[in-house]
């Protein structure tokens, strides 16, 4: 009789969507459910009543945060990894690194916690050839200022106060702009450009008006010269990639329109996750 041998037990990741909107939780799961990792169990998050429907800007950011904190800590004993799917520099990302529960888990494995802001940025770059740029689509107008900081402190080439944060490899370009081995930040970023729809608005507005303003913001973006991956700056934007792609083909033609990389920043952190744990880093 052939002996038994066990399994290992399954990776499973809490996937965080820190609004209070389930229907925006539902659509991430055929998202991941894609992507075909059948050893990694992946568990859904819905912020509670108190959190804000749509995370629009800095205060429903920080509201969101204060809303999901306490259902959340309960559940670092019984997960490998943590996402938080809210494109933004949000603070749940830091704070569950360094929560005591986190930190003094009786698992000897890291526990990655990874914000898919910034799992976007890094996928984009991996792809980046020299010379070319990438760039953000978003929903709301205000996403436009917080998410060009955000990525810029990212990159480490946001500007500081004359004189602060300038180290060794780094010094100031033209008109101001930090540079890293002679690269300024629009070196590598373009910017953000914007639907002027909330998150929300992604799905409970026209399909056609959607498409439309998902077409200008894309094109707008484009037209800064250089752009060769867009990042979908909202998690609600999630399927929507064959509308970016539609009005990449439409600017650029065929050809280059084609090769324009779409990043969908739940896919990237997924992706990203999933290699962290079975490295175990």
């Amino acid at each position: 009789m052939a002996p038994t041998i066990s399994k290992p037990p399954p990776r499973s990741i809490l996937i965080i969507n820190p609004n209070s909107t389930e229907s925006m939780t539902k659509a991430l799961e055929p998202v991941v459910k894609a992507m075909e990792y059948p050893d990694t169990l992946h568990a859904f998050f819905t912020g509670p009543p108190s959190s804000p429907p749509s995370i629009n800007d800095l205060p429903t950011i920080a509201a969101s945060a204060s809303a999901c904190l306490p259902h959340l800590r309960p559940l670092l004993s019984t997960h490998s990894a943590f996402l938080v799917a809210c494109y933004s520099p949000h603070p749940l990302v830091p704070q569950i690194k360094s929560d005591p529960l986190l930190l003094s888990s009786s698992s000897s494995a890291p526990k990655p916690v990874v914000g898919i802001m910034e799992a976007s940025v890094t996928a984009a770059l991996l792809t980046l050839a020299p010379g070319e740029r990438f760039g953000v689509v978003s929903t709301g107008k205000a996403w436009e200022t917080i998410l060009g900081r955000g990525v810029r402190e990212f990159l480490g080439t946001c500007p500081t106060a004359e004189g602060e944060g300038e180290g060794e490899g780094q010094q100031k370009g033209e008109g101001g702009n930090a540079t890293i081995g002679g690269e300024t930040e629009d070196d590598r970023f373009a910017g953000v450009t914007t639907t002027g729809l909330h998150a929300t608005e992604l799905h409970t507005t026209p399909r056609d008006v959607v498409e439309r303003r998902v077409n200008e913001a894309v094109k707008k973006l484009l037209a800064r010269g250089r752009v060769a991956a867009i990042c979908l700056g909202c998690a609600g934007m999630a399927g929507m990639d064959a509308w970016v792609r539609e009005a990449c083909v439409e600017a650029l033609g065929e050809e280059q329109g084609g090769r324009v990389r779409i990043v969908d920043g739940v896919k990237a952190a997924v992706a990203s996750i999933e290699g962290a744990l079975r490295m175990g880093v």
